[in-house]
């Protein structure tokens, strides 16, 4: 390599701040990301934990831009990651999130009728019971209670056990290897070894499945896809193992710290006593405003392209976390403040384009009833503590870790 490429390389080390940086808030992107969306160029280098270099993408119209491109590519895209524990664990499996079209589409069409709009409501009859039995729970113990591991994880964890037909009994084994993955300082070795603890156990599940099927979407999945010779044992067991630990702790965490976000806004509160309807823009708002997935979202430029007022080479990584593009002023106005009577038409908090969360429908139901049926039962809920004494979540999710309140 030319003397003068190996010099332009290091002095691009040394000019790209560390990422992911600090935060002042912590439902808000770090200083940085603002300093770059309005500067000439939004799009700007940073380093990732092992000195790799990569493009944050700050605007909205960047963001989409790149979710939603063909010239973009989640093939080796693990590269990128903002985690050693994340990178690891991603060279562990193969995953249907981690192809382009036409693979992905492949394997994505044999599970978007699992999770259309019509085929997730059948399931609020049984959401509804999981949330009054949580909040029964909470209700008889004692005040004041930790509603995040009392009431939000546990309603999440137990909805996807019943879709999925996973014993409830396994869910504090496996979402602790499932937070491992997630953590952004976790030791790489310890994340391979929670996706290859993770995989047995769906292995197992899918044979326990085989032999004595349910009414439940492993069983289905496993006649309609294995038996079938659709897919082979290892392919459904990624896919099993990619369900079970993205479903629970993203929407535990959007309900917890989404409790927290409307007890820090009692007239917004107080509207959603008032008028049950506003639960639904209220969610899309928390979504929006959230935006709990920070750094995760990674691709590959496939070809050389202009974005942002850079030229971004082919084989470069880029980060387009929905962070970044929901709180973009350009898209939403005043976007820091948190309103749930804006207009939240177009936030990605799901994704964009084809890799989008096939279980967005799932989600927002969970919240909708969760947030309903806690407004309802819990008219005197507030917070137990001084704000200032809540501790977020170390990991990809940014969420708060325990929320004390009383009622």
């Amino acid at each position: 390599m030319p003397e003068s490429t190996v010099d332009a390389m290091q002095e691009s080390r040394v000019d790209a701040p560390p990422f992911p940086a600090a935060r002042i808030h912590p439902f808000d992107p770090p200083p940085l990301v603002a300093e770059l969306r309005e500067s000439a160029c939004p799009v700007g280098r940073v380093s990732l934990y092992d000195g790799t270099l990569a493009w944050l993408v700050t605007r909205y119209d960047d963001v989409r831009t790149v979710l939603g491109d063909d010239r973009f590519s989640s093939v080796g895209a693990w590269r990128f990651q903002s985690s050693a524990s994340r990178a690891a664990a991603e060279r562990a499996e193969t995953s249907f999130t981690a192809m382009d079209p036409p693979q992905h589409t492949h394997y994505r069409r044999m599970l978007t009728r699992h999770f259309t709009v019509r085929r997730v409501e059948e399931l609020r009859a049984a959401i509804e019971a999981i949330v009054d039995a949580a909040l029964d729970d909470l209700l008889a113990g004692p005040r004041p209670a930790d509603v995040v591991s009392r009431l939000a994880l546990p309603i999440a964890s137990r909805t996807m056990c019943h879709l999925l037909g996973v014993p409830y009994a396994d869910h504090q084994w496996y979402e602790e290897r499932a937070k491992v993955r997630s953590l952004l300082d976790a030791d790489p070795a310890e994340a391979d070894r929670a996706t290859k603890d993770l995989l047995d156990y769906v292995e197992r599940l899918i044979e326990n499945k085989r032999r004595s099927p349910d009414d439940d979407l492993i069983s289905r999945l496993v006649a309609e896809l294995l038996e079938t010779n659709r897919l082979s044992r290892a392919e459904l067991t990624a896919i099993i193992r990619l369900l079970l630990t993205a479903g629970h702790e993203t929407t535990g965490t959007m309900i917890g710290t989404g409790l927290l976000v409307l007890l820090q806004h009692p007239d917004q509160l107080d509207a959603l006593r008032r008028d049950p309807e506003l639960i639904a823009p209220a969610v899309e708002e928390l979504l929006r405003y959230l935006s709990i997935l920070h750094s995760s979202i990674v691709r590959v430029a496939k070809v050389d392209v202009e974005l942002g007022g850079q030229r971004i080479r082919a084989g470069d990584g880029l980060i387009a976390a929905p962070a970044q593009a929901n709180k973009d002023p350009r898209k939403f106005p005043d976007p820091d403040r948190f309103d749930i009577r804006r207009d939240t038409a177009g936030h990605v908090a799901f994704g964009f384009g084809v890799h989008q969360c096939i279980g967005q429908a799932i989600a927002r139901l969970e919240m909708r009833i969760a947030f309903a049926r806690i407004l309802d039962r819990m008219p005197n809920l507030r917070l137990a503590c001084d704000p200032t004494e809540l501790t977020y979540e170390s990991s990809n999710l940014i969420g708060v870790h325990a929320l004390p309140v009383t009622w």
